[in-house]
């Protein structure tokens, strides 16, 4: 089964908007024949995630530090949760398991994963799809600095082409289709 490796929050966020995006992408990302890896917790955006895609029937394997895993409180309803040493360990173990990358909000281990994953294809140690759900104007300011790194020529035409900035879950899974 190809997977989809989902980075977000440990926390919901503000509002409701992120929290019913991550479900819907959740939903969605099941009803189009794919599995989830994501962070193993039971917490925030991550828990909405995983809890989303189980109802849905999905096959939802969790990956997380020992050291998080009750700080994040470790889902114990998931198909699979590997538990790792530390985040290294969790991020390469996601990194297999995966065959696409969606970032949905989160924080700066969000960004870290998120960019540890579009720093490892852009020297070639993978080549799958990377995408960041840009739901509420979230990654503008990111964005906007990755087209600053362009024009400055730290990162290349090319290499920009890497990271999808994605509005929904459809236009995301539409894009990982036609890659296919």
């Amino acid at each position: 089964m190809k997977r989809i490796c989902v980075y977000c929050g440990a926390h919901p966020g503000n509002g409701q908007t992120f929290a019913r995006t991550a479900a819907n992408a959740a939903r969605m990302i099941v009803a189009a024949g794919y599995g989830i890896v994501y962070g193993g917790g039971r917490v925030g955006l991550m828990g909405i995630i995983a809890d989303a895609a189980l109802a849905a029937g999905g096959d939802v394997i969790g990956v997380i530090p020992s050291s998080l895993a009750t700080r994040e409180i470790a889902h114990d309803s998931l198909s699979k949760l590997y538990v790792t040493d530390g985040m290294h360990e969790r991020k390469l173990r996601m990194t297999e398991l995966a065959d696409a990358f969606l970032a949905l909000p989160g924080g700066y281990g969000t960004m870290d994963e998120l960019f540890e994953a579009l720093t490892w294809r852009q020297l070639n140690f993978h080549d799958k799809p990377i995408a960041v759900l840009n739901v509420a104007g979230y990654y503008d300011g990111l964005l906007s600095q990755v087209e600053r790194m362009v024009r400055d020529e730290f990162v290349t035409a090319k290499n920009r082409e890497l990271l999808w900035s994605v509005s929904t879950p459809e236009e995301f899974l539409e894009r990982l289709a036609f890659e296919a």
